[in-house]
């Protein structure tokens, strides 16, 4: 017998890894996701009070991957060597 596929299967989004995850529930919960010019040392800011959190589970590789899988995209930041990323979509 042949498998029906679900109504929402085209919709499911890719396994993400700890890491990735962590970094968007912080963007969810407040915190803006900024990096050097090169997109490496991620920082999360909290806008509210400033607060800022190094994220020891992230590094260059997986914001590079969340860009990949077109969950954030890069925005100007507030001086020439900062990129600030931004959610291109509502995560689940």
């Amino acid at each position: 017998m042949a498998k029906k596929k679900a109504a929402g299967a085209a919709s499911v989004s890719p396994k993400l890894t700890e890491g990735e995850q962590d970094l968007l529930s912080h963007i969810q919960d407040g915190y803006q996701l900024e990096t050097n010019s090169l997109g490496g040392d991620p920082i999360l800011r909290r806008l509210k009070d400033n607060e800022v959190i190094r994220p020891l589970s992230a590094n260059r590789n997986t914001i590079k991957a969340l860009e990949g899988r077109g969950l954030v995209s890069p925005g100007k930041g507030r001086d020439p060597f900062t990129i600030v990323w931004r959610l291109k979509k509502k995560i689940d």
